[in-house]
């Protein structure tokens, strides 16, 4: 089998929204179960897959610069967590007028099991000088942005995906993030940011940059297209905002929308997340009115660490439902506020 019916093979069952730059949303079913299967989980990239050497330069303001391969990574203590990544622009095709971007309907959105070295020890590594600031990361993806940039300096033509963290949150290990190596049990995939990328809990996925090629310790504030130009925050009545943590969110999961109900009882089911803390209340609209809600019930799932965990972002978590009873066939319809 070649790499081109590999790549088929893992996307057969996603919903294409780009076909170059590749980008999927996952199926409804990728939504049903705690963890996302790979082959359901979405796919999101600004340029095509890209070449990658199988090295991690570790570089700037360090005592230590160091180059670190795969082997490298396993040596390190691992740690497995399973962390939700959410598009910044789920959803977006509601929205109106609607925005510059892919036109995402409501699974730019998954929940997978990722294992990896902790950045906090990568970082150590190679010890992040006392005025170091930012921590930049750049991906082995660049080329042509298929979007007019933003910022002035922004090259048209070779354009490279980077971001950046606050060396604080960065070198943390509290916040758990990870230079990770497998999804699911497996190696990542192509798609996925093989042979390694950052995963950042809480964050919209844009912070968990993939085919990681280069983390470097900047000593002020990192400027760039995807970082202060695109994935920002555009207010009417204040400064605009770099996107960071996970809004809260719900989705229901079962009926599937537009799904016809016979007469009788049936329960709703649904998930709801956020990066910025623990769902405490999830209401149901059956009418559409946000002004006719229904409070349901909230199932609590306890990780194996025995910590409550947010739909599998790696804190807090619910699950909810809602009974009720059809005395007239309805179709059912979503509504995601």
């Amino acid at each position: 089998m070649t790499v081109t019916d590999d790549l088929q093979a893992n996307r057969a069952a996603l919903v294409m929204i780009n076909p170059t730059p590749y980008n999927a949303e996952a199926p409804p079913a990728g939504m049903t179960g705690e963890i996302t299967p790979t082959d359901l989980h979405y796919v999101r990239s600004n340029f095509p897959l890209p070449t990658h050497d199988g090295t991690l330069e570790i570089t700037g303001a360090v005592e230590n610069p160091i180059t670190l391969t795969l082997e490298d990574l396993r040596a390190l203590p691992a740690h497995e967590h399973a962390v939700t990544l959410e598009c910044a622009g789920n959803g977006r095709l509601a929205m109106r007028p609607l925005p510059t971007g892919e036109p995402w309907g409501d699974y730019a959105v998954s929940t997978a099991r990722w294992k990896g070295a902790l950045l906090h020890d990568v970082l150590a590594l190679a010890h992040p000088s006392a005025d170091g600031t930012d921590v930049k990361f750049e991906g082995a993806d660049h080329g042509a942005y298929h979007l007019n940039p933003v910022l002035p300096d922004t090259s048209r033509t070779d354009l490279k995906f980077e971001r950046a963290l606050p060396l604080a949150l960065a070198a943390d290990p509290a916040a758990q993030i990870l230079i990770a190596y497998e999804m699911n049990g497996q190696p990542l995939r192509p798609d996925h940011g093989a042979p390694f990328r950052v995963i950042v809990p809480h964050w919209y996925a844009v912070a968990s940059v993939k085919w990681l090629k280069q983390i470097e310790v900047l000593t002020e504030p990192f400027v760039g297209e995807f970082q202060t130009g695109h994935y920002m925050y555009q207010w009417a009545d204040r400064p605009q905002e770099i996107v960071s943590l996970m809004r809260v969110r719900a989705r229901i999961t079962d009926p599937p929308a537009e799904s016809t109900l016979d007469t009788g009882a049936h329960t709703v089911r649904g998930k709801a997340w956020s990066g910025q803390g623990p769902v405490t209340s999830v209401e149901v609209s059956l009418t559409g009115d946000s002004g006719e809600v229904v409070p349901v019930t909230l199932e609590t799932v306890v990780t194996e660490t025995g910590l409550l965990q947010l739909w599998c972002v790696a804190r807090d978590g619910r699950r909810w439902k809602l009974e009720f009873n059809v005395r007239e066939q309805v179709a059912t319809e979503q509504t995601n506020r």
